[in-house]
């Protein structure tokens, strides 16, 4: 078994769930929740296929984010792992739904953060070990860190005055 390190590739500092799921099928019905979530959201979702003809299965509302999605993909080619790039909306608005589709059965983290994925690759094929997300904690919150937050989370509508 060797150890691999794959960068995932966010220059727009976008947001995105990458996780893992376990049917062709994943693409479609993923889309679909998306969708009926939240009318007009711009995403693209790439899929990789663990069997059969082993192929990145996509989809999505926005084609460079589409195009993201597979370089991604491609890039980690571990078996039925998924990607998922946003825009204009942030994880926790769809997190209820994508977490309902039948087909998921794992998040490995959803950030706009800087991300390494650990993989482990065998004579059989890849598999995701683990993330880095983010950078290393550098200690904890003051008085004033707290203030920030809290006035943060109001301004951007995630809660109440």
């Amino acid at each position: 078994m060797e150890l691999k390190l794959v960068k995932i590739e966010n220059p727009a500092e976008l947001n995105f769930i990458l996780g893992m799921s376990h049917f062709i099928k994943t693409v479609e019905d993923i889309h679909e929740a998306l969708v009926c979530a939240v009318p007009g959201i711009r995403f693209g979702l790439a899929f990789c296929e663990s069997s059969g003809p082993r192929l990145v299965r996509f989809t999505g509302t926005d084609a460079e984010l589409i195009e993201l999605a597979k370089k991604n993909a491609l890039q980690l080619a571990a078996g039925h792992c998924f990607i998922l790039f946003l825009k204009d909306v942030f994880p926790i608005n769809v997190m209820h739904v994508f977490k309902a589709v039948p087909e998921v059965v794992r998040i490995f983290c959803a950030t706009a953060n800087p991300v390494e994925v650990i993989l482990a690759e065998t004579g059989q094929g890849r598999g995701i070990m683990g993330v880095i997300d983010g950078l290393s904690t550098l200690g904890a919150e003051t008085e004033a860190d707290i203030a920030e937050r809290k006035q943060f989370l109001r301004k951007i509508g995630y809660k109440l005055s």
